[in-house]
């Protein structure tokens, strides 16, 4: 490889380019310059310059054929592609514009969320979290029903099930998650007092708090070595690196047993958490499945 042309040394809109080069030819097995053209509405001669620049940077990668670079069995990318942001392109596109032609996308099947939020009030959150502002809302409680909020936000949180923002409730007085989907009327204004250190995410510590959690496959289950390796497992076990505030979600979404003697039952329960205690001083523990906390049993189903 010419040290001269190395990615690094190459700016972020060609690399763009030419990573998306590369995400063509690995996951649809070809690319051609019309590719490239629609998707970075560049110049037929940039076009044609960024295929000829990745043959010459992964010339193992690629053969040209017919006005197409087509797929090698040599291949190995040059650039870093993150499973969760592919698996994205391939079933819904890139970008959050308007959608890609279906005969761009793989056959798939994605469930639908039941709830989704506005965009409306998500863009507004997303500024504030942006911006370090305050705003106003309506929330409807499950316990309460409607009532005014004032929150100062830092973070969106996918539950599995729904969309959270992460905040500071000066009507809590702590930080907390609020549900995207139960908000009105969300908006900011000079007459809120902007954010104070000890309501910013800095001074989050569920926030800020990582955990180290050690899985192993469930004990009630009769093949552990199929769990170890659906879940690449090392060694029969997988070390997952969870924020504390977040870690009930995901335990409860992988529905990883949490008791402490492992008693939960069911063919979901293929997991669980090696040492229960971890879980000691995490706020969201209560949800996950089978959470024993001060000798108060979890209401999961057994």
């Amino acid at each position: 490889m010419n040290n001269a042309t190395a990615p690094a040394t190459l700016s972020a809109a060609q690399r763009q380019r030419l990573a998306f080069i590369e995400f063509r030819v690995w996951f649809f097995g070809e690319v051609a310059r019309k590719h490239v053209l629609e998707r970075f509405e560049v110049a037929t001669a940039a076009g044609t310059r960024d295929m000829a620049l990745y043959k010459e940077l992964a010339p193992k990668n690629v053969q040209y054929e017919q006005k197409v670079y087509r797929y090698l069995p040599s291949f190995r990318p040059l650039f870093q592609h993150d499973v969760n942001r592919t698996l994205a392109a391939l079933t819904s596109g890139f970008g959050a514009g308007e959608p890609v032609a279906t005969g761009e996308l793989i056959s798939h099947a994605t469930p639908e969320r039941l709830n989704q939020p506005s965009l409306d009030t998500l863009a507004t959150i997303t500024r504030a979290i942006r911006n370090r502002q305050t705003l106003s809302l309506t929330y409807h409680s499950m316990k309460k029903g409607p009532g005014e909020r004032v929150i100062v936000p830092h973070s969106i949180v996918d539950s599995g099930l729904r969309w959270h923002v992460r905040a500071f409730d000066r009507v809590k007085g702590h930080f907390r998650d609020l549900v995207l989907t139960r908000m009105e009327r969300v908006k900011t204004s000079d007459a809120l007092a902007p954010p104070t250190a000890d309501e910013l995410i800095e001074a989050d510590e569920q926030w800020q708090r990582q955990l180290a959690l050690t899985l192993v496959p469930h004990p009630a289950h009769p093949h552990p070595k199929v769990i170890a390796k659906d879940f690449g497992m090392k060694n029969g076990r997988l070390v997952v690196h969870l924020r504390a505030a977040v870690a009930g979600y995901v335990l409860r979404q992988w529905q990883v047993d949490c008791s402490p003697e492992a008693s939960l039952r069911g063919p979901e329960f293929r997991l669980r958490l090696q040492d229960p205690a971890q879980l000691d001083g995490v706020s969201s523990a209560p949800l996950a499945p089978g959470f024993d906390a001060a000798g108060k049993k979890s209401t999961t189903k057994r």
